[in-house]
């Protein structure tokens, strides 16, 4: 993600329950000269085999079960149904593009990448981003040149917005493609949080190639460096080395506190949630 330099209704269950009365007819009186009838004989009682166990050869998938299936934790989910992805930090910040370190590394396909690089770039959030950093550009009078008044907040906004795209699409997108690394940030979840902050922090530096091995983050670094480049054309008085130079850093900064966001978000998430909800607890993950 670039910046300018700028989730139990519980139905209710009514139980309906009747009783029947039955009248039986008397039995008629016994004459008393009649003998009494003898008693019938007892019948043997028929032993009922037990079920015989499942047999050793028995697959386990076969096998009844032998009782009813383990209760799962309050916030436990079952192994089918994985908690889904957040796919925001805090409702605003995109979240298309984070993966658990601890998975087995699976790669992705360019098709992905690019779709990844789209949906961090248009998601409806962003524009609303774009639009409170541009004011914020105009109260600062961030690239003067621009002016005051609608003009000026309307050139900031499409600035913004175009730092993002070209920014999203390079670094997530087409350099990943080229480069045949993989754009995603693998969330470690473990450890100190220091140690967590200073491994999401340089993931800008670090990432996976498609084969899984590491290696240095060049889709990163180069694709923020051309982004820079290209501001220059909409950028007219900011062309200078050091111009491009501190567009360069501000995105690479940006990108390194996304990430480190993107570490402690569910923690985040999880601690509000226990807090508010003592009765359902979402475990550690």
């Amino acid at each position: 993600m670039q910046f300018s330099p700028a989730s139990n209704s519980f139905l209710p269950v009514i139980a309906l329950l009747g009783a029947g009365l039955l009248l039986c007819p008397a039995a008629p009186a016994q004459d008393s000269a009649a003998p009494a009838p003898a008693p019938p004989a007892p019948s043997a009682a028929i032993p009922v085999p037990n079920p015989a166990p499942p047999s050793p050869s028995t697959p386990a998938s076969q096998q009844p079960p032998l009782g009813p299936p383990p209760r799962l934790q309050p916030g436990q989910l079952p192994p089918s149904q994985p908690r889904p992805v957040d796919k925001r930090i805090f409702g605003v910040l995109p979240n298309y593009r984070t993966a658990n370190e601890s998975d087995v590394y699976t790669p992705i396909t360019k098709k992905r990448k690019l779709y990844i690089a789209f949906k961090d770039s248009t998601d409806a959030p962003i524009f609303f981003n774009a639009a409170i950093l541009s004011l914020i550009a105009q109260a600062d009078n961030t690239h003067p040149d621009f002016g005051q008044g609608t003009i000026g907040y309307g050139q900031r906004y499409a600035t913004a917005l175009a730092d993002q795209l070209i920014g999203n699409y390079l670094t997530e997108g087409v350099m990943p493609v080229l480069l045949r690394e993989d754009p995603r940030y693998f969330r470690r979840g473990r450890g100190s949080k220091w140690s967590r902050v200073g491994y999401a922090a340089t993931r800008i530096f670090v990432t996976k190639t498609d084969t899984g091995a590491t290696t240095f983050n060049f889709a990163e670094v180069l694709g923020n460096g051309i982004a820079a480049g290209v501001a220059n054309a909409y950028y007219p008085e900011e062309r200078s080395v050091m111009d491009n130079f501190q567009r360069l850093w501000t995105q690479l900064a940006t990108d390194s506190l996304s990430q480190v966001l993107k570490e402690f978000w569910p923690d985040i998430k999880r601690h509000y949630h226990n807090k508010h909800h003592p009765d359902d607890q979402w475990p550690p993950g």
